[in-house]
Parts: structure tokens; C-alpha cells; sequence
């Protein structure tokens, strides 16, 4: 609400992209008004580091004094606030936009992101059957593990067509370059997290074309990355088609108003989700000693 309402200074995204292995790092920076700090934080994803043992993410985060400049604290994280952040966006916009009894949750992805974005739709849907799919059938056994004894009832889908067919509440958490949902069927929700960079897609333009609200977390960021921008330049989607989810959010505009509405959220992340989760975290920190 405060990144829509104009409340914070975000400048653009800055960005590295690595081809051998591939890989692309994130810088995002700025403030909320009335906050008491700036916050710069780095974010990278290397894909091919589970081959490794390693996770694909990483990174921290700089929390300055906005009033003397001063480093107050180093939150090496990993990657972690960022994925937790990323994860609680994907709550909020099902809470605003997925249909109240979507019958199935799909996954698509297999990753850390896929399993925080699971466990947080706990907090704003009560549906717990849950179809995951993922290229590496491995991955897909040791993710659905970590929910076996849990609330969640997850099992694997053979293929993404069965997820579409069943699922009207799905998540996509991968770093694909080409599209992997090509269709939905109506009363869908779609919030897609993958594609934070230029390069990268996971539906197809029609798919938004098709879609009766799309919502993104920043309208100008939608002109360089993310689903809204591929649909655009692909000429299937009006460039002010798209609204801010933080407008939603707010009572502005209104969310999903009948059950058979397609509905998508293009989330490539902003700042201002980092300057909250940082000094949320610090000021507990803080406080706690």
C-alpha cells in the first residue's frame, strides 16, 4: 500500500546477469517516509548451485540510519528474508484474488520459494490438497517430504495440464525462460514469482490476455520484467491493462468479485518488502536484547 500510495522512494532495480553458469543478482535499495532507515539490499540466484549442495539463492541486506547515514546493522541472511518476503506477497495477493475454495492448490517449482509459498497460503485459504510439479522428479519426492506429516495433503502431478485441470489456486516459482502454463481454465488464480528478470517466463501472454484482473506489485517495473512485460511485447496485452496489487490491497479497487474470474499476479518484488522485512527484523533484534 505505501509502494501504490507513493509513501516510498524506490529507484529502479539494479541488475547483473551471468550466462556460464547462469545466474542474475539483484541489488534493490530505497525508503518508506516516516521509516527511520534506508535499506540496500543485494539478492542472487545461481541455478545451478543444488548440483553443488548449495542453495540457489543468497545475498543480505545494509540497514542505514536515513537521519546520519550510519550502518546499523549487516543482515547476512542468505537469501532468506527475501525469500520469506517473496512468499508473504504470494499470501497476500491469494488473500485478495484466489477464489475461496480453489478444490486444489498447484505448485509448479520445487524449490525453497515453492515450499514458503505453501506454507504461508496456510494462513489465507482453507484448502490443503496440493498437486506439485517440478522438472526433476528427485527434487519433486524430497519437497513433497517435507510436508508429509503436515496439514497439507500434497501429492505430485504427472504433468502440468493435470495441475491446470485440477487446481484453481496456482503458484509459479521457477526461474523458466519459456512459458510453462500456456492456458487456464476459468475461476483460476495464478500468482507467478519466477520471473524477476528480463529473460524469464513462466506463462504464456495469452494467459494474461485472458485473465479479467492482472495485478502487479509495481507498474514500472512491469515495463522491463516480469509476465505483464513479455505479454505487452508480445502485443497479446494493453499496457494499462494491468493494475497495482497495492491498490487492491488498500479498497481502491476491487479484487476478485465472482467465482469464475481468471486472475493472475505478476510479482517480480519490490523494495519496499525489503526496507519493512529488514527493519522488522532489526527492531526485534533490538528489542529482544
Amino acid at each position: 500500500m505505501a509502494y501504490s500510495q507513493g509513501r516510498a522512494v524506490v529507484p529502479p532495480v539494479g541488475e547483473l546477469l551471468f550466462e556460464d553458469p547462469p545466474a542474475d543478482v539483484h541489488i534493490k535499495y530505497g525508503y518508506v517516509r516516516g521509516d527511520g532507515y534506508y535499506v540496500i539490499k543485494v539478492a542472487s540466484g545461481f541455478y545451478q548451485n543444488p548440483q553443488l549442495g548449495l542453495p540457489s539463492s543468497n545475498g543480505l541486506m545494509l540497514l542505514f540510519s536515513r537521519h546520519t547515514g550510519v550502518l546499523e546493522a549487516v543482515l547476512l541472511d542468505e537469501g532468506h528474508l527475501t525469500d520469506v518476503r517473496t512468499a508473504a506477497a504470494g499470501a497476500v495477493a491469494a488473500r485478495y484474488l484466489a477464489p475461496r475454495e480453489p478444490g486444489c492448490i498447484g505448485i509448479i517449482g520445487s524449490g525453497i520459494q515453492a515450499a514458503l509459498q505453501l506454507a504461508n497460503l496456510a494462513r489465507v485459504t482453507s484448502c490443503r490438497k496440493v498437486l506439485v510439479w517440478g522438472r526433476n522428479p528427485d527434487r519433486v519426492a524430497a519437497w513433497r517430504e517435507q510436508f508429509a506429516n503436515g496439514e497439507f495433503d500434497v501429492a505430485a502431478a504427472a504433468d502440468i495440464d493435470t495441475l491446470v485441470d485440477r487446481c484453481r489456486l496456482i503458484v509459479t516459482t521457477t526461474p523458466a525462460t519459456a512459458p510453462l502454463l500456456e492456458a487456464v481454465h476459468a475461476g483460476t488464480h495464478i500468482t507467478a514469482v519466477g520471473a524477476d528478470a528480463p529473460h524469464k517466463q513462466e506463462l504464456a501472454p495469452s494467459v494474461l490476455a485472458a485473465a479479467d484482473i492482472v495485478a502487479v506489485d509495481s507498474l514500472s517495473q512491469s515495463d522491463s520484467r516480469g509476465e505483464v512485460y513479455r505479454a505487452v511485447d508480445a502485443g497479446e496485452l494493453g499496457r494499462g491493462a494491468a493494475v497495482e496489487l497495492g491498490r487492491i490491497v488498500s479498497g481502491e479497487l476491487p479484487g476478485r468479485t465472482r467465482r469464475e474470474q481468471i486472475t493472475v499476479a505478476d510479482l517480480t518484488g519490490v523494495a519496499t518488502q525489503d526496507i519493512e522485512i529488514a527493519r522488522a527484523v532489526y527492531e526485534e533484534t533490538v528489542h529482544a536484547h
